[in-house]
């Protein structure tokens, strides 16, 4: 029988940190995209998160078999595993015993909704999933189109102003995404934690204002490392108070103009697939699914303390 040691881990040492390091450039190299999405990555990365909790799955040679990380989200928990390429043979058994123990640490800590997050799924997802008592919960599908596009919007943008536009745009954004598990409850840490990084450009970060208000914006990022070279609709949102004026539809052809301007041919966003309205916008924009990325769900329980009678 096949065994792994699967230990658990609030932080990190150095050894640890380079064979996780190893492990996902492998995996990377290996699927053709990075494995962990921007907020565990970044949590992975920075080494100083309060809430960074990690399962690990050792083989018999002590070397690096899987990993899986968590990361707190609004009012959720995502999971997101990583398994190494020698490893994919056996994933339908050592999956499920990583996740269990990620579920294992959301229970200690309180319990709640947990989202486990599979880049480009096929079949097995849905095996291990029912194994460990998940459900599919949500499909974000990945939409392109080619860049440019014909057309543009006659609604004025500006670039996003750091040191100004901060404190409206998560005013914005928490209130468009009151109930989105990821994108919903950022902090002013997390967008400064996204803003630190390389791709962050202002220009790019477009911010249409009404009545001196922020009242909609579209955030573009670049992926140098695609082939082609992709601008990405990052974040897209209309404060609630604007709803109905077609602002999102123009917003993204603001974003999809500035990327066409970066010599760009191919634009892509994220869109959840129970999000028809937004769906059909982006068809009639030309965009088409090119993927769909899955999170299976399930309500962990807190765990139950007992104690002893006295006497």
């Amino acid at each position: 029988m096949i065994m792994w040691r699967i230990e658990t881990r609030r932080e990190l040492d150095d050894d640890e940190f380079d064979s996780v390091t190893r492990l996902l450039a492998d995996a990377a190299d290996y699927d053709g995209f990075r494995p962990l999405s921007d907020h565990l990555w970044l949590e992975f990365v920075s080494r100083d998160s309060v809430g960074f909790a990690a399962a690990m799955a050792f083989d018999s040679t002590d070397s690096l078999a899987g990993y899986a990380q968590l990361a707190g989200a609004n009012n959720s928990t995502a999971i997101e595993l990583v398994i190494a390429p020698d490893e994919r043979p056996r994933s339908a058994v050592l999956a499920p015993q990583l996740l269990r123990a990620a579920m294992a640490m959301v229970e200690e800590s309180g319990g709640g909704r947990v989202n486990w997050w599979v880049h480009r799924p096929d079949h097995s997802a849905d095996t291990v999933a029912t194994d460990v008592g998940m459900r599919l919960g949500r499909r974000l599908l990945q939409m392109r189109r080619a860049l440019p596009m014909p057309g543009s919007t006659a609604v004025e943008t500006r670039s996003f102003e750091v040191g100004r536009d901060e404190q409206e745009w998560l005013r914005v954004n928490n209130a468009a995404f009151a109930d989105h598990p990821e994108q919903g409850g950022w902090t002013i840490d997390t967008l400064q934690q996204r803003m630190a990084e390389p791709w962050f450009d202002p220009a790019g970060f477009r911010v249409h204002e009404r009545d001196g208000n922020m009242a909609a914006f579209c955030w573009t990022k670049v992926h140098k490392d695609t082939a082609p070279p992709m601008g990405e609709i990052y974040v897209i949102a209309v404060d609630p108070a604007f709803h109905g004026l077609g602002l999102g539809k123009a917003l993204t052809i603001a974003g999809l103009d500035h990327l066409s301007k970066q010599g760009l041919t191919v634009g892509m966003l994220h869109v959840d697939a129970a999000n028809t309205t937004a769906m059909a916008m982006y068809e009639r924009l030309g965009f088409a699914t090119h993927h769909a990325d899955h999170a299976y769900i399930a309500d962990v329980p807190p765990q139950h303390h007992t104690t002893g009678a006295h006497a």
